[in-house]
């Protein structure tokens, strides 16, 4: 197992206990593949790296292995689960139609909070610097703003597990796609059809955005 030890966050908010903080650090350096797909989980590698006991880091693998980001196998250990091509395809499937009720239920119900932070998502768009690590962290707050505002917890915590999974993919393909995609240009009119309140196209942009990405993907791994 390969450890960075540059601080990763996919979200920001205090932990609510030491077994949190341990699932949230080592989900996201399995999502953003500072874990590599397949390689072994140390418990005592990751009790340092974290600076937690021996008990958070197990809770926390086994949640991640609920979430498909690590598989454990008898008498071997824990291991980053692979990543497939056929993944992208499976996942695009069941995510796709999701993403667009998401987007659909939050064109319908967002509240002032949530279209506050739309719109200051809307201006940053304009003023987001080129380069992958922008797109992701663009593309991932912009899912995130959308799940939040469809307010429904059930599709919000589906969506989640979905997004990490699909974040975790475009990481490994990340050096092979081009570097300027159509991300960015695609989220802005999906927001605005949020904030104008028009539910059907929401979704309509939401679907496409997701087949889109599924395209750009597939086509390098």
């Amino acid at each position: 197992m390969t450890v960075n030890d540059n601080p990763v966050e996919l979200d920001s908010g205090p932990p609510a206990s030491m077994a949190q903080r341990a699932y949230q650090e080592i989900r996201d350096l399995l999502v953003t593949v500072r874990i590599r797909p397949g390689a072994p989980l140390s418990e005592e590698r990751l009790t340092r790296h974290l600076g937690v006991g021996r008990t958070p880091v197990r809770e926390a693998i086994k949640r991640l292995e609920t979430e498909r980001l690590v598989v454990v196998y008898p008498r071997r250990g824990a291991f980053a689960t692979a990543v497939h091509v056929a993944d992208l395809e499976l996942l695009g499937a069941v995510r796709a139609p999701l993403e667009g009720e998401a987007a659909y239920h939050a064109a319908r119900r967002a509240s002032r909070t949530d279209r506050e932070l739309l719109r200051e998502l809307m201006a940053r768009a304009q003023d987001c610097e080129p380069g992958a690590a922008a797109e992701i962290d663009f593309d991932s707050r912009v899912h995130r703003a959308i799940y939040r505002a469809a307010h429904n917890p059930y599709l919000e915590a589906t969506l989640e597990q979905y997004y990490n999974l699909i974040l975790r993919i475009w990481h490994v393909a990340l050096d092979r796609l081009p570097p300027v995609t159509t991300h960015i240009a695609e989220l802005v009119p999906l927001l605005d059809a949020v904030l104008a309140g028009d539910a059907d196209q929401a979704r309509a942009l939401a679907i496409d955005h997701v087949a889109t990405f599924q395209r750009e993907v597939a086509a390098v791994l």
